[in-house]
């Protein structure tokens, strides 16, 4: 089973048999209130009947179609609707299946651009410590979780480095919002830089709020500067919206939010409700047409994946997107982020507690750890609180809460008393 402790797991099995809207049905017929929609993804709430119906409308009349060499009409709806929530301008669209598959189909977009432009040279990538780029190679190699690639180190892409990330929680524990102490970080990349020489360096790729870390949200004006240096120096710079995109911050895009704009933008969970598994990498017209006006004849980008823009997928970002616009939920969850600041804040001196982060409707409760047994009270809450009906998420000793943009304020009020109640009961 993915990152799961196998053994733990067969001992005490935690079986989903069932979901609607706001809940999940275990095995034993228990309702668990979806604090996390799913895995970040869920973001329109469980089984809509509209996505449902348009899935199967599809499957029954094109099941699938190759994208090499060929098309079908749904993949160009779906582009067109994914584009039409980007930042101005990146207005380009390629599908992938995962946020795995996007990071690294974003990472060959940027060395290929510099390539199609004479600069071959620029080979070196940026991340970020403690940053999340998804599994593939060269996502845990601009990734930065130490538990992510220390099995498969010596295996990791070449000239990649990273930026220090930005949490501390002696400067910034229990802020609203974006912190106000910590931008200066931002000129770390200065300094990598000038070690590395900037005409060597293709892209720094970054979570503009890191989620599957434990929620780490970017300092004032941190963004702003990152964007300011790599355009300085020709650097693409590519944000990681796996999480942050269709509505998690309030918005369509974290770059939307955060008025900083990059030039290209990864994207998968939300985008089709994690209906049917879709990801895409959004791209400014000038890298995509540096990259297709480079080759005068022929294939012009040697990438993809068989299920790129798959029709059951297309279908179901078509699907998911319409109920965004049609009910208002980023706009909802825009409104929601206050009563859930309130509620997550309301956490603060609870038995355990050391911080508590929030933006949009995502919160991170961080938790003192054990005594030689990091991560362990943390796992101990999550069981406890699937017990008591609510699903939250766990990394290390921080508490990740993400409902989905459905969610309503007594749902809010449940989710936290659940988390504050457990607290009280784990030693």
């Amino acid at each position: 089973m993915p990152f799961t402790a196998n053994r733990q797991f067969k001992a005490d099995p935690r079986m989903l048999a069932g979901a609607k809207d706001m809940y999940y049905t275990a095995l034993d017929g228990k309702q668990i209130l979806d604090g996390t929609a799913g895995l970040w993804c869920v973001n329109a709430g469980h089984c809509r009947k509209e996505i449902a119906e348009a899935i199967a409308s599809q499957a029954a009349h094109l099941d699938y179609a190759p994208g090499f060499q060929l098309g079908h009409p749904l993949a160009f709806e779906a582009a067109t609707a994914v584009a039409g929530l980007m930042p101005a301008g990146m207005d380009r669209i390629f599908f992938t299946n995962s946020g795995s598959e996007s990071v690294d189909t974003a990472l060959k977009i940027a060395l290929a651009y510099h390539r199609a432009r004479g600069e071959g040279q620029r080979t070196r990538l940026i991340g970020r410590e403690r940053g999340y780029h998804g599994v593939g190679f060269g996502g845990i190699s601009v990734g930065g979780i130490s538990g992510n690639r220390k099995t498969f180190s010596g295996a990791l892409l070449p000239s990649v480095d990273h930026l220090p990330h930005t949490h501390n929680l002696e400067k910034n524990a229990f802020s609203k919002g974006q912190p106000a102490w910590g931008a200066h970080l931002a000129d770390e990349l200065e300094r990598i830089l000038a070690l590395h020489d900037p005409s060597t360096v293709a892209a720094v790729i970054v979570e503009p709020m890191a989620g599957s870390t434990g929620v780490l949200i970017p300092p004032q004006g941190y963004l702003e500067r990152l964007r300011e240096i790599t355009a300085k120096h020709g650097i693409l710079l590519i944000f990681d919206e796996v999480i942050t995109a269709y509505g998690r911050l309030g918005a369509a895009t974290a770059s939307e939010y955060f008025g900083v704009t990059p030039d290209l933008i990864t994207m998968a969970k939300g985008v089709s409700n994690a209906a049917v598994p879709a990801g895409a990498v959004a791209v400014k017209r000038d890298v995509h047409d540096a990259i297709i006006n480079a080759v005068n004849g022929g294939i012009e980008f040697f990438h993809g994946y068989t299920y790129s823009a798959h029709p059951l997928a297309a279908a179901a970002i078509l699907a998911t997107l319409d109920i965004y616009r049609r009910d208002n939920l980023f706009a909802r969850a825009r409104e929601l982020a206050p009563v859930f600041e309130k509620a997550v804040h309301g956490l603060q001196g609870a038995r355990h507690v050391i911080d508590v982060r929030n933006i949009g409707l995502v919160a991170g409760v961080e938790l003192s750890p054990r005594d030689g047994a990091p991560g362990a009270r943390a796992a101990e809450v999550f069981k406890k609180c699937f017990d008591a009906g609510v699903m939250v998420r766990y990394t290390g000793d921080i508490l990740a809460i993400s409902p989905p943009l459905i969610i309503n304020e007594a749902q809010i009020a449940e989710i936290f008393d659940t988390i504050g109640k457990v607290l009280k009961e784990v030693a």
